[in-house]
């Protein structure tokens, strides 16, 4: 039986910390520009610059805006919350499997870029962690939204989870992909790795589990083993 520290809880909805006004606008707005900075500077460098600029343009001001009390999102992840994410990244990779294969057998398989590199693979470790906020910031907004005015916790969070992962869905549009294998793959499927996040209150645990999934599936399409 894997154990967590139930002390832990998430940060902000219910005002410990404070997360001020300010600070929700300007992590929202972070977020719209360091995806769009991430395109742009990859353009102008290589991919694992841009993966810099796309994790730090959103991790500096959540660590001002919390007074750099890093803690509240990063630990040194214990024995059980490796093995949760390595469980969780089995299970997204089975997951997947299951679906790609459904939606080529219904004609509905996503054709995107696939454009892999080494560097691809580099640039994941930075990439992961920010696509890792990309979702831990509106789930915190959205669950303070509606823990405020329903006072429910886990309705409050089960409705934030379930926004958190179309709007992550979403991000991953791109011409010859489907909204609906967008939906089963990249939002669905994500509920793997947030799962460890939920559990464990750890952004470090959710990552180990979010960059050994995205790690493998791109080694495997350099190898023609997977079609990314």
């Amino acid at each position: 039986m894997l154990s967590f520290d139930e002390n832990r809880d998430f940060p902000f909805y219910n005002e410990i910390p404070r997360m001020p006004r300010i600070g929700w606008f300007v992590l929202l707005i972070s977020m719209a520009v360091s995806y769009f900075a991430y395109q742009y500077v990859w353009s102008l460098t290589n991919e694992i610059v841009g993966s810099i600029f796309f994790l730090g343009i959103m991790l500096i001001p959540l660590l001002y805006f919390s007074n750099w009390d890093y803690s509240l999102f990063f630990k040194k992840p214990t024995k059980d919350e490796l093995i949760l994410a390595a469980a969780m990244f089995v299970a997204f990779f089975i997951y997947t499997m299951i679906m790609s294969n459904f939606l080529y057998a219904s004609g509905l398989a996503s054709t995107g870029s696939g454009e892999w590199s080494i560097a691809t693979i580099v640039a994941l470790i930075f990439s992961m962690m920010a696509e890792e906020l990309m979702k831990f910031i509106p789930l915190m907004f959205l669950l303070r939204i509606f823990f405020k005015y329903t006072s429910n916790r886990r309705l409050s969070l089960g409705v934030s989870c379930a926004i958190t992962l179309v709007f992550f869905a979403l991000l991953h549009m791109e011409p010859g992909v489907s909204i609906f294998s967008l939906l089963l793959i990249q939002g669905l499927g994500s509920a793997f790795h947030l799962y460890v996040y939920l559990k464990t209150k750890n952004l470090l645990a959710s990552y180990i589990s979010h960059l050994m999934t995205d790690a493998i599936i791109l080694i495997m399409a350099l190898f023609g083993i997977f079609g990314a």
